[in-house]
């Protein structure tokens, strides 16, 4: 009877009943382009927002998104998490629309910082409109990544771009760097808005709906900073502490980790490279040709070959311009998401490692009776359920996550090619009008040189 009744819940969740016993369905998740600008080079980076508030707090309103999700502070059955982590057979229709837009100068006397203006259409009953308009700020953002990780401590949250910017711009918010971070920040909440899961987090709904007041006030409720501090200090040492015996599946999944997080890292670093000394290169086109126009005027005989070098080093130059814009907005962005998206990858497999090496402590305890067995009893059931909802939280995240990204790699790998394809094309015919063009003025000369017939 047990088992009909978990899997008619399980049914009534969009699972289907083998989602009970931890096997996750498989996942289309729609993929999303890839954006970015030439402020992601590689170079040294100074530290552009304020320190942000550390003391930050958590929201404590317990609706049923939060009593269903999992945390470290709340232990949840496995069916309930099971029934969060939910991966619909359904086809896919977009109903939430996220566009970051209109970025906004703001100086204090103690600051300065931008904000972005965040339109959000949606079709979903939950919300009590069916457009919103608000405005955040970066740290907003990282408040929200934060509740997210807090609620789903084993789901891949999406990475945010990071909180720095390339050491030698002129200006503190560089035009092209707050556009790069304006579109990484709108990829952000879209990956969020197209994830089963997380698109339905209470937190991320309160972000993008709640006026500028009401998420600060909803930021303070909740634990305080002392509660923090011991929940920290608590995964620090259950981390040290390590896990006896992790499952060969997340072994795995681990060592496929650091293998694409150094691959991942170094092609970023030569793509970056390459993109800078690609630059130089385009600047220094530049100046090439305009030097054979100048030449041109002190040589009579070569004036025709050498404005047709200028004018072909100026059409080069050209085609290179906006190959490199294609590389920007493509390939690079894409690739440094992936760096960003393996370290967050990283710490979700920590956070899933302390969680069930908090079981082996209390395990081993009850071992040598360290403590009253009915109550470590009790306490290791539920650790048990927990360790299950984020094993199972996590496999079926990692295939979807997966999945996206070897489509999104392969997207950015085409895009480059067809770049490549169509600027190399546009090079090799230029170069070739300009030979036709050199051969028929020889014919010409060879023509007028050719003694007449009598």
């Amino acid at each position: 009877m047990e088992g009909e009744r978990l899997a008619s819940q399980a049914r009534s969740s969009g699972l289907p009943a083998g989602g009970a016993t931890g096997e996750s369905p498989g996942v289309d998740a729609p993929l999303l382009g890839s954006s970015g600008s030439s402020a992601l080079l590689q170079a040294e980076v100074l530290d552009l927002d304020e320190d942000e508030d550390d003391l930050e707090v958590f929201s404590k309103d317990a609706s049923l998104m939060d009593m269903n999700s999992f945390s470290p502070m709340m232990p949840t059955s496995p069916l309930s998490m099971i029934n969060q982590v939910k991966f619909e057979d359904e086809p896919d229709l977009k109903d939430l629309f996220i566009t970051v837009d209109e970025p906004e100068s703001h100086v204090t006397t103690i600051e300065t910082f931008i904000t972005y203006r965040i339109i959000t259409k949606t079709s979903r009953g939950e919300f009590d409109s069916s457009e919103f308009e608000v405005r955040r700020r970066y740290q907003d953002f990282l408040w929200l990544k934060g509740k997210l990780e807090e609620a789903h401590p084993t789901l891949i949250i999406p990475p945010l771009p990071e909180k720095f910017i390339v050491k030698g711009m002129v200006e503190r918010f560089n035009d092209d760097f707050i556009e790069t971070r304006r579109k990484a920040l709108q990829k952000f909440l879209n990956r969020i808005a197209d994830h089963p899961t997380l698109t339905f987090n209470e937190d991320f709904k309160v972000f993008l709906t709640a006026q500028a007041w009401e998420l600060s006030s909803h930021k303070k409720q909740g634990p305080g900073l002392l509660s923090r501090m011991g929940q920290t200090v608590r995964a620090v040492t259950l981390s040290m502490r390590g896990v006896k015996s992790r499952p060969e599946e997340f072994m795995e999944m681990n060592n496929f980790i650091e293998i694409f997080s150094q691959k991942i890292n170094l092609i970023d670093k030569i793509s970056q490279r390459i993109y800078k000394e690609e630059r130089e290169y385009s600047d220094e086109m530049k100046e090439y040709g305009p030097i054979h126009v100048l030449w041109s005027a002190s040589e009579e005989d070569l004036v025709d070959s050498l404005k047709g070098v200028a004018r072909c080093l100026d059409q080069c130059c050209q085609a290179t311009e906006k190959r490199m814009s294609g590389l920007s907005e493509a390939l690079l962005p894409a690739v440094h998401e992936y760096v960003l998206y393996s370290e967050m990858v990283m710490g979700v497999m920590k956070r899933r490692d302390q969680i069930q090496a908090e079981l082996d402590s209390k395990v081993e305890a009850l071992t040598y009776k360290k403590a009253d067995t009915d109550l470590l009893t009790e306490e290791i059931g539920k650790l048990e359920d927990k360790v299950e909802c984020a094993n199972n939280a996590l496999k079926a995240d990692w295939e979807r996550w997966k999945h996206n990204m070897q489509n999104d790699i392969k997207s950015a790998f085409t895009d480059m090619a067809e770049e490549n394809i169509h600027y190399y094309e546009q090079c090799l015919a230029t170069w070739e009008s300009f030979l036709a063009s050199q051969t028929d003025l020889h014919m010409e000369e060879t023509s007028e040189d050719k003694p007449e017939s009598h």
